[in-house]
């Protein structure tokens, strides 16, 4: 039996392989390397985070991003993007350097047993761990909006459900959402001759400014210092204080992971949407429904926050809209264990000072977790402060003696039902 089994090989799960790897911990890493990176985004985005704030985490800083960009000839300078392609292949050279081999399978069931987990592979083979590190990231929490929701696939998509947009060249395609995925997505399509559209529900794009310089005054820094979120203060703490975020209320926190970074797009990206894309503001679909005929497509119905309504026809919708991370969308848990999780007011799981959930010796990691330690969790910067703080975590579960001990967790026990979002 293993020590620990970590689900997942994106940013937080390679990151928690290596530092459980440098504690001497007996691991065992199911996932393939980077595939949302790899397989759900198109070719042309960029990384939105800055280089140095995008580095996967080794105990001793060796395998950063800007050490794979210096060996390939290229320089990862503040205030300039990274190709996702590039990001993508630095995340498999970090696999390859600073974690112990990784079993490309997917997890397809985690279940309780005595003294620990059994994890069973997509071709059925079972694994049996005495901690489990849960880093599924985003792609199992899509949420795309009601009203779309009983439109097929060939007329209603996410923005994660594209590895390309080849598939829409000359054709009308409506990108719903206000944020980078939405903006980006939009741009790209633009570029290669799709007549494409952007319709948001805030009244006005929002848009993040270029970044000051790296080397600045000290009175600059002191009044908006950088982070790994963006400069000021607020986005400090955010970013650099993760466990203090924990110590606040659960409302509070709540509130700020709800609210804070709210959708914007990237200032590189501003000059390719403006010029090309058709944008609709202040609008919420409230209906959509298939068009009949030879051309086929959507007609969406919208509404305004002063009433007005209107229609439109297009081709194919995606859904620039986000994720929900919510107990029950974590569908890989047996249901047993996902029934008996504790949930936060929002649906997303309660986890305790080492990311530890309510089942002890159950560890999470990544966009769940952002309700408990801050809007971090949302980016790869989160990955350092949580592959350090949970393994510390599993040596302490070990330690106690695995998941016979109990797990300190914050929060009243809600059963799922209870929480069940609408997707």
């Amino acid at each position: 039996m293993y020590d620990l089994l970590v689900v997942g090989a994106g940013p937080y799960g390679l990151s928690i392989a290596s530092h459980a790897a440098g504690a001497g911990l007996r691991l065992r890493v199911l996932g393939r390397p980077m595939a949302s990176w790899r397989d759900h985004m198109p070719r042309g985005m960029y990384l939105k985070s800055e280089p140095w704030a995008s580095n996967l985490s080794d105990p001793d800083s060796r395998w950063r991003l800007d050490t794979y960009c210096a060996s390939q000839g290229v320089e990862a300078r503040h205030g300039q993007p990274i190709p996702l392609e590039m990001f993508a292949s630095y995340g498999q050279w970090f696999a390859h350097n600073a974690v112990p081999e990784v079993d490309e399978r997917t997890v397809t069931r985690v279940t309780p047993v005595a003294g620990g987990f059994e994890a069973v592979t997509e071709d059925g083979e079972t694994v049996r761990a005495r901690t489990v590190a849960l880093a599924i990231g985003v792609l199992p929490f899509v949420e795309i909006p009601g009203a779309l929701r009983g439109l097929g696939p060939d007329l209603v998509s996410h923005s994660s459900h594209h590895s390309d947009l080849d598939r829409f060249r000359g054709r009308d395609v409506t990108v719903i959402g206000g944020g980078q995925a939405a903006l980006e997505t939009a741009a790209l399509l633009a570029e290669q001759g799709s007549r494409v559209r952007v319709l948001a529900r805030a009244e006005q794009l929002n848009w993040n400014d270029v970044p000051p310089p790296w080397e600045r005054s000290w009175w600059r820094s002191a009044r908006a210092p950088h982070s790994g979120l963006g400069c000021g203060w607020r986005n400090w703490f955010y970013s650099e204080r993760p466990g203090l975020f924990h110590r606040l209320p659960e409302p509070t926190r709540a509130r700020i992971a709800a609210t804070a970074l709210g959708p914007a797009g990237a200032w590189w990206v501003r000059d390719r949407v403006e010029p090309a894309v058709e944008v609709l503001v202040g609008q919420e679909v409230t209906d959509a429904r298939e068009l009949t005929g030879a051309d086929g497509g959507v007609r969406l119905d919208t509404v305004t926050r002063s009433g007005e309504r209107r229609s439109l026809e297009t081709e194919h919708v995606i859904a620039a809209t986000g994720f929900k991370a919510t107990c029950d969308r974590m569908s890989l848990l047996d249901s047993q264990l996902g029934d008996s999780l504790s949930a936060l007011g929002d649906g997303s799981p309660a986890v305790g000072r080492h990311f530890e959930s309510s089942h002890p010796g159950l560890f999470l990691a990544g966009l769940v977790t952002a309700s408990g330690f801050g809007p971090a969790m949302r980016f790869v910067h989160g990955a350092t402060f949580t592959a350090e703080t949970l393994v510390r975590g599993v040596r302490r579960r070990l330690r106690a003696g695995g998941p016979a001990g109990d797990a300190v967790v914050p929060g009243p026990r809600r059963r799922r039902e209870g929480v069940r979002s609408a997707g």
